[in-house]
């Protein structure tokens, strides 16, 4: 995609509230500088694994830590005055918040009417499927809020609460893709101790405790559901592990500790849990698993893009975003969220019709690398800061995951 810099340059501040990851807010900042946008971003501190990459892309940081202090909220006058000190400062033509908290801060401390027009770029939908962060997020925006939703699943909560839809945008969040096919470097086998021949099925993430206060009684990301299903599925089959990455930080490792004796105890030593890894290994891995499985409580678009764009089966909850990305019978097998037995059953039925749901990847290989290419996305971004600037200026058309995968499967079809 050619970049198309902009005519007038524009002045957008960013608001982060982790300086280690969000690495979807760093790729697309990456591009818009190169689209000539003047980009700020105020993050915690300038120290963490994200702030070599943002210093690289030319952007200007600031160490304003502007997310809502939810356990220190004594200290929310503070962040209140950072918020208007970094505004004032910056003197910005848009703000650009990526989170919940670092958006209900700066419309807290500058108020309903303030002339600088702010955008909440939503990253999931968790915080909508609950009445009072619902409302609150609603009720404190003023005329010059606008949204950008990450998936339709999102954009379809605005709508439902009565958002007017010209302050309502799709964008998918981008990420730079590594080039080339993925392919097997043999540490997930040889850390496992498994063999060549085994077929491996899991999946890749954090590992989140309940969260009582929104009524959970299983992790986010419902390992216990993935755990308890692969203990039916090696009932069935001796030639199969489950292999679980990821793993839980601070107070949560206890949650984690819990999930690994379950696993032991359903899988007789054959689910193994390998804990945190490497980002970049944790991309490694994927060319490894012949069954992706991601079934949380609720989830934007996340957790299965990675196996899609290795080529790997994928199996979704339908949930949130996911079903826009793991569309049944076209990029890989969608079940009902909460249900083990019909989790076993669907990667039974995958395992047992691999080379079907390998042509299904493939396809969703290239609807993954298309929706979530980061040139692409951030093009939306800067034509959405050019329409809220000028109401001239067209928006962006949304871009549509059923109609273009329905492309790409007339196209596999044309060529069998």
């Amino acid at each position: 995609m050619t970049l198309r810099p902009t005519s007038k340059i524009i002045r957008a501040l960013h608001v982060v509230k982790t300086a280690d990851g969000a690495q979807w807010a760093v790729d697309q900042v990456g591009v818009l500088v190169r689209c000539g946008v003047e980009v700020h971003v105020a993050l915690p501190r300038l120290c963490g694994r994200a702030i070599p990459q943002l210093e690289q892309t030319g952007a200007t940081l600031h160490a304003a830590d502007l997310d809502l202090p939810v356990r220190r909220p004594w200290t929310f006058p503070g962040v209140l005055r950072a918020a208007r000190e970094l505004v004032e400062r910056v003197q910005p033509d848009i703000i650009h918040s990526h989170f919940f908290g670092t958006t209900m801060a700066l419309r807290v401390a500058l108020g309903k009417c303030h002339r600088v027009p702010r955008i909440f770029q939503v990253p999931g939908p968790l915080h909508l499927e609950h009445s009072l962060y619902r409302n609150l997020d609603r009720t404190t925006a003023g005329p010059q809020d606008a949204w950008i939703g990450s998936s339709k699943c999102i954009v379809g909560h605005y709508l439902a609460e009565g958002v007017d839809t010209n302050r309502v945008f799709l964008s998918y969040y981008g990420t730079r893709w590594p080039s080339g096919q993925p392919k097997r470097t043999g540490w997930l086998q040889s850390s496992s101790g498994m063999f060549g021949t085994q077929l491996v099925v899991g999946n890749a993430n954090y590992i989140y405790p309940p969260k009582w206060f929104l009524g959970q009684r299983v992790g986010l990301k419902c390992h216990e559901d993935v755990i308890d299903a692969l203990g039916l599925v090696l009932q069935r089959r001796s030639d199969v592990v489950g292999v679980l990455i990821g793993g839980a930080f601070g107070a949560g490792r206890f949650y984690e500790r819990r999930l690994q004796a379950r696993a032991q105890s359903v899988g007789n030593g054959r689910i193994r849990m390998h804990g945190l890894q490497p980002p970049a290994e944790v991309l490694d891995s994927w060319p490894h698993f012949d069954c992706a499985v991601h079934v949380p409580l609720s989830e934007n678009c996340g957790g299965v893009i990675e196996p899609l764009f290795a080529g790997v089966p994928t199996i979704a909850s339908r949930v949130g975003g996911l079903t826009e990305v793991v569309m049944d019978g076209l990029t890989g097998k969608t079940v009902t969220p909460r249900n083990p037995s019909e989790l076993a059953s669907a990667i039974l039925e995958v395992l047992n019709n691999l080379s079907h749901y390998r042509m299904l990847a493939k396809i969703g290989q290239q609807l993954v690398r298309t929706t979530f290419d980061v040139e692409r996305t951030a093009q939306e971004i800067l034509q959405i800061y050019r329409h809220i600037l000028d109401s001239s200026v067209p928006r962006p058309p949304e871009f549509d995951t059923a109609e273009y995968t329905a492309s790409l499967t007339r196209g596999t079809m044309a060529h069998c």
